[in-house]
Order: structure tokens, then sequence, then C-alpha cells
């Protein structure tokens, strides 16, 4: 058995702290050579931020009582030596709980009441309202007092049937899912809505995120939950029972709200929890073992998906033998096999997104670099020739060079009214670019759809309206494209003019590329259209329902929209950096040519003395080549988790011209 997740999530963390050390050290080299311009200092930040901040989040999905907290506290929390997330029976979560840490906050739990179902707010928009939240002190170094405070997410209360009815649980239209009457007329719900708890657990500080979910009316009625949170989590664990399989009610998660984000091949895990209660003493281990094969190949077809995504364990022996230092009841619980299953899914997947990013950032920042060493050496070059060319030659000769210098100098500065009239039209060309993914242009493609759901009543043609909002988006994508093209044909004409004008050797900019614009909106498009069916037409006849549901696609979309509005200004900014880059280079070549003429003037021996600095300067320039080569394959080759490296491609260097 290989390692636990805690070991292998640990090794993700050490390799994204090495990787961020090796980026700090290359940054201050960079820095000691001058080699640090725009495009790379973006590269290199936005890099440095993905290493640092990059969440992790496993969500565990399930209906009630199908043992997630038990799960839970088996695979995170056993160091506690007890349950920390409550799992006795009776002691149900109620509310959606997710476990993280941020350094800025104390370590607490955060509770946001029911009641704020009655506003449009997001859940996103209630995490920058703090005094809404009911925060709560824990002490980590107190187990039981944790478990307590813990324990607050499964408080309910009783409200009237109208009250249930405005808060998103009770139906009309659907009398089979509303919850029992009691003898007073009213109904039971959760007492809270959301709650973040915030402790510096290891692997919370190493950017873990759990996501402990509720049954399927809670699920159900926060679209931002399960759109947003539920779709965008790197691994999801639906848990079974075991004894029952697939219910009816379970089906209705797996369909409504897992099947539309639920990917063949990655992380989607599939449990079939508490098989100890087939553990009865009188059936044989290999009777017991063919139940459970059968009950596994029936839960993936009704699933559609490979047995080989269901595993078998129990959450609850396997915290006890955690607890109880027993290895054998450990492996019998089957708890490691699925630890395993859940790593290798998850971390050795999200190390190659990582590697792949990464890999391209330092292969695009080597050739930014080595692009400014060329520009160093072709000056070099140039000094070279020029001093050879004084051997043996008189003072009018030097003089003449020194005034040709000065002339070529005042034509390069001349350059200035060029490059400052195409800065002023690459500026504007660019606005107009980001106005195309501002949040005045998301708004005003989201009003009719915003209309159509606002009213009440049934939404009828609302689909239509769906996907003509996604068309007029990814038009949007498609208008951002279009003026790219327009600044990159501009920007080639020019470059190619101040090179044969002015001597510069700038290159052409690649076409601009936004990464997984299309994928992510269409990922997006396809895990909404889940609340336009038939299944939620009643839901949708709510207003407040139907503002929710916006308000959850637009923090989505404003995400989508501001990773390609990132996209276009590494772009745009790689594409000038060289200019900047070259200007800098040639004023600094200029001096130095007057300067060394100068020294020649005023002494005999100042050319030969001056020719050993060159070929001095350059056998370093060579070094400092040789050195980013060094430094950037020690970036690329850093050991990587089993599995991650096959996951990704080999980059080509892009030639430095």
């Amino acid at each position: 058995m290989g390692p636990s997740f805690n070991e292998q999530f640990d090794q993700l963390g050490e390799w994204r702290k090495g990787f961020a050390n090796q980026l700090a050290q290359f940054r201050s080299w960079l820095g000691e050579h001058e080699l640090l311009d725009a495009a790379v200092q973006e590269h290199l930040h936005r890099l440095e931020a993905q290493l640092l901040d990059d969440k992790v989040c496993v969500a565990f999905v399930a209906e009630f009582s199908r043992g997630k907290s038990e799960l839970i506290n088996a695979i995170f929390f056993a160091h506690y030596g007890r349950r920390i997330m409550p799992a006795s029976p009776g002691r149900t979560t109620m509310c959606p709980t997710e476990l993280g840490y941020d350094p800025a906050l104390p370590a607490c739990m955060r509770l946001l009441p029911i009641e704020t179902r009655e506003q449009t707010y997001s859940l996103a928009q209630w995490r920058s309202r703090p005094s809404t939240w009911v925060q709560l002190p824990l002490d980590v170094n107190d187990p039981e007092q944790m478990a307590v405070q813990i324990s607050k997410v499964a408080e309910t209360r009783t409200v009237t049937v109208q009250e249930a009815r405005a808060l998103g649980f009770w139906n009309d239209e659907l009398p089979q899912d509303n919850p029992m009457v009691n003898a007073q007329g009213l109904v039971e719900i959760p007492r809270w809505r959301h709650a973040l708890v915030n402790i510096a657990h290891p692997l919370l500080k190493q950017g873990l995120v759990i996501l402990d979910t509720p049954g399927l009316n809670a699920v159900g009625a926060e679209p931002e939950l399960t759109v947003n949170q539920i779709a965008q989590a790197h691994a999801v664990v639906f848990l079974l029972g075991a004894d029952t399989g697939v219910t009816k009610s379970d089906l209705a998660i797996w369909q409504e709200h897992l099947l539309p984000s639920h990917r063949e091949g990655e992380s989607h895990l599939v449990v079939l929890n508490k098989i100890d209660a087939l553990w009865n003493g009188i059936d044989s281990t290999e009777k017991v073992q063919q139940q459970l094969e059968r009950q596994r190949q029936l839960s993936a077809q009704m699933l559609k998906i490979s047995p080989q995504r269901i595993l078998p364990l129990s959450a609850q022996k396997g915290l006890q033998a955690k607890l109880e230092r027993r290895n054998d009841l450990l492996q019998e619980s089957g708890l490691p096999a699925f630890e395993d299953a859940l790593a290798q899914g998850i971390l050795a997947h999200r190390q190659a997104i990582l590697l792949s990013a990464v890999t391209g950032g330092v292969q695009q920042m080597r050739a930014q670099v080595r692009r400014a060493i060329q520009i160093r050496r072709r000056d070099l070059d140039e000094q070279m020739m020029e001093l050879n060319s004084l051997r043996g030659k008189n003072t009018t000769v030097i003089d003449s060079m020194r005034q040709r210098i000065e002339q070529e100098q005042r034509s390069f500065e001349a350059s200035s009214t060029r490059i400052l009239a195409l800065r002023t039209v690459h500026l504007r060309l660019m606005n107009q670019a980001f106005q195309h993914l501002g949040s005045t242009s998301q708004r005003k493609e989201l009003e009719q759809l915003a209309q159509a759901l606002e009213h009440s009543g049934l939404k009828l043609g609302v689909r239509k309206v769906y996907a003509a909002t996604f068309e007029r988006l990814r038009e949007l994508g498609n208008q951002v494209r279009a003026a790219g093209t327009e600044v990159q044909s501009m920007l080639g004409a020019s470059f190619k003019d101040l090179n044969a004008e002015f001597g510069f050797s700038l290159l052409p900019p690649e076409p601009l590329q936004l990464h997984d614009f299309e994928k992510n909106l269409a990922e997006l498009e396809e895990s909404y259209l889940q609340y336009l069916g038939f299944g939620n037409v009643f839901k949708l006849a709510n207003p407040l329902f139907g503002e929710r549901l916006i308000k959850a696609l637009g923090m989505r979309l404003r995400s989508i929209f501001e990773n390609a509005a990132n996209d276009l200004d590494l772009w745009s900014k790689g594409a000038t950096a060289q200019l900047d880059a070259q200007l800098k280079e040639r004023k600094r070549s200029f001096a130095r040519r007057i300067e060394a003429v100068d020294r020649i003037q005023s002494a005999a021996s100042g050319l030969m003395e001056h020719i050993a600095q060159i070929e001095s300067a350059e056998a370093q320039l060579h070094a400092i080549d040789q050195m980013l080569t060094d430094k950037t394959e020690l970036l690329l080759h850093l050991p990587v988790l089993e599995g991650a490296a096959c996951a990704v491609q080999p980059h080509q260097d892009t030639p430095a011209d």
C-alpha cells in the first residue's frame, strides 16, 4: 500500500515550497544581472502566486446519514484521538461546512444564519459581510472543545410552513420532499446556512479545502454551492450505503448535481460506505465479498460509471483502527485503498496541472531573458568591430568615430516620437479589448436572463434565453481575439519599421491565446442547464431562487472573464517588453561606446585595454547564458509525484532569434 492521502499531500506541499524557493532564487539572480523586464516580472509573479495560493478542494457529497463526516474524521482528523466533525447518530451535519485555513483569521468557526436565504445575496457576497456571521472561537489544542463547537453545524430550529417555504425548505408542488409537520404545525429546518471552519491543520495550511455537504434538499436549494463550489472541486467523493446501494434520493443527487460536472477518468470517486454492516459473523468472508461486488456492479450500472471508481469501505472502522492503532482492522476497513485512490486521482492530477503551467511559464521566461542576452551580445559585437577598426588609426579617425556614434545616438533618440505614438495606439486598442471582458459587459449580457427569471410563475422559454446569453458571451471572447489580432498586426508593422529605421531587432508578437476561455464557458453553460429542466420548474417559479441562480452564475462568469483578462494583460506586456528592454540596452550601449572612444583618446593603451574588457564581457555573457540554462533546467526537473510527470507534455524552447 502506498503513502496515505495525508502523506502524499505533504509531498505535494513540499514540492510547491521547493519550486517557490527555486523561483525566488531565480528572481534574485535575474535582478543581480539586470535581466528583469516587465514581462519576466509578470511571469514570475503569476507563477509564485499560483504556487503559493493554489487550493485543492475535496467535496464530500451524499444524502443524509451516509457517513460523510465520519469519513472526513477518519482521513483528516484521526490524529486528534477522537471525532471532530459530528458523526454520531442524531448528530448529522445540517449545513454545508467548509474547512480551510486563512492566516489572517484566528482559529474559529463562522456560521451564517439560515434567515439570510430571504435575501438574494450570494454566499460569496455574504463572505464579505463578516458582521452577519456568528463567530465562535476554536482551541486547536483542545479536541474536546473543537468537537463541541463544530457540532453546532448539526443544530436545527422549528419554523412555520410559511417560513419554511420562504427559506426554500417547503415546496407545495413537491409534497414528498417536504419535511414532516409536528403536532404544533411546525417543521424542522437547519439553523445555519453555511459554516466556515478556520484551523491551522497541517493539510489545510498547505492549501487543502474540505467541503462537507448535507443532503439533497439543502444542496439543491443553493445553486452557488452546487454549480460553483462542488463543480469546481478538484475531487468529489460521493457516498452510498453498502447495505442500500443507490437509493432514489442518491440517484437524484448524482443526476441533478454531480452528473453535469462529472468527468470520466478524473477525480470523482464513489464510496460504498458502512461495509461493516455486512460483517454479521454468520456469512463467510467470501460471501460478504461477493455481496459487495454485486452491489458495486449494480451501483456502477445505475450511475453509469466504471466499477473501478467505486470503492467499498467502513469509515467508522477505519477511524477506530487509527485511534486504536490496529493495522489489521485498518486494512479490513478499506480506508487505505480509498486514501490511495483519492491521492492518485487528485494530487498527481493537480501537480500535473501545476507542472504544465509552470513549465510553460519557465520556458517563456527563458526565451525572453535569452533575447535580452542576445541584444547585449550584439551590442558587444558592434563595439568590438569599432575598436578593432581603430587599431593603428590617428586622432582624426578616432574623432570621426566619436562623431558617428553621437549621430547614431541622436538618430536613435529621434525614435522616441514614433515609440510614443506606438504606445498611444497600443494602449487605446488594449483598452477596447479589456472593455469586452469587464464587469459592465458581463452584466449587460446577463440582463435578459435575469429578466426572464425575476417574475413569479413558470419560466417558459428560459432555456432559449439562456442559450442566447452564452452565445453573446462567447462573442465577447471572439471580439477580444479580433482586437488582439489588430494589436498584433499593428505592433508587427511598427516593429518592422523601427528595425529598419533605428536599428532595433524587435520580433513580431505571437497570436493572442485566451487559455481555457471557451472550455470554461462551455463547462459553466452545461453545469447550469440542470436548473432549467423540468425537474426544477417549480424551484424556478420562485423569483428568489432565480435571483440566487443569477448571482451564482455571475460569480463564476467573473472568474472566467478575469482569467481571460489576465491572459490578455500578460500577452500585451510580453509583446511590448522587448521594446522596453532594447531601449534600455541601446542607451547603455551608446554610453559605453562613447566612454570607450574617450578613454582611447586620452591614453594610448586605452584601445587594447578596452578590447580586453569587451572580450571579458563577452565571456561573462556566455557564462550568464549557460547559467540561465542551468537554472531553468533545475526549475523544470524538480522531483514530482508519481503519475504527475507523465501527464505533462514536454515544451520546446522558443527560438531566441
